[in-house]
């Protein structure tokens, strides 16, 4: 099965923002060989990558 992502220009300010308003997620932003990345939970339990992609 294939992860879904929703892409962030500021993958730092999304994260600050959504979590400021309660969302769920597992560890915080951090530096991976494509980007940024964050995982967080939907409004269903799924998990879902925040990503500010680097362009690799």
């Amino acid at each position: 099965m294939g992860a879904t992502f929703c892409d962030a220009d500021d993958c730092y300010r999304e994260y600050n923002a959504m979590k400021s308003k309660g969302v769920k997620f597992f560890g915080e932003p951090k530096q991976v060989p494509w980007g940024i990345e964050v995982v967080f939970e939907d409004l269903y339990g799924n998990r879902l990558d925040l990503l500010q992609h680097n362009g690799f």
